[in-house]
């Protein structure tokens, strides 16, 4: 489990499909401290370490989460944000974010505004019952506050420590973001739908 709060971004260092699968190299700005078995998120995605090298370290993405992740469309060096898994004895910072990407977002626009950036994203999935002004979502697995929402378009600040501490900065109007809800709207939401099944 992860807060959303990046702790440092990483290139990527190698691209290698392996039948339908995707092993993903990083460098490694954590130096000796990530282990084989550890768990990081990348963009949002939670990945088990296989394999950790001298300066880089690497991870396998399934065909079904390069279905419903920005991972896809990966490039080498392309910049990714990093968290590793929380520890129990922390301080909850950000929200929970399980590494458990729900769906993609496309960027529509990008304003500085009075010192800091405001992000327009277009959800692929419906954000209703998911998702509300002040409430909180994971973009790129960064943990965010929701200062508009619609349908499927929402709206974010960014202050400046967040954008020059995670991809943000490099991201572009056009581009693919992964987006994770907030686990308690998930719950809630389902909880209404089965309510609904079972009175009408």
């Amino acid at each position: 489990m992860f807060t959303g709060i990046i702790e440092c971004t990483t290139q990527v260092h190698g691209l290698d499909y392996q039948k339908k699968n995707l092993c993903i190299t990083f460098k490694n700005p954590f130096s000796d401290i990530i282990k084989i078995n550890q768990s990081i998120s990348h963009n949002g995605v939670c990945f088990t370490i296989i394999d950790v090298e001298k300066k880089t370290y690497s991870v396998i993405a399934s065909e079904e989460t390069l279905r419903c992740t920005n991972l896809n469309v990966l490039k080498m060096k392309d910049e990714v944000n990093l968290e590793r898994s929380m520890k129990i004895n922390e301080r909850f910072n950000g929200h929970i974010v399980q590494g458990h990407v729900d769906t993609t977002a496309e960027v529509l626009d990008i304003e500085k505004k009075n010192g800091s950036w405001l992000f327009s994203f277009k959800s692929k999935k419906n954000l209703s019952g998911l998702s509300v002004e002040k409430g909180s979502i994971a973009v790129n697995g960064i943990s965010l506050t929701i200062i508009k929402c619609t349908q499927h378009i929402f709206n974010v600040s960014i202050i400046p420590y967040t954008y020059e501490k995670t991809n943000l900065q490099f991201i572009k109007i056009g581009d693919v973001v992964n987006i994770e809800y907030d686990i308690l709207g998930k719950y809630v939401r389902e909880y209404m739908n089965l309510n609904s099944k079972l009175y009408n």
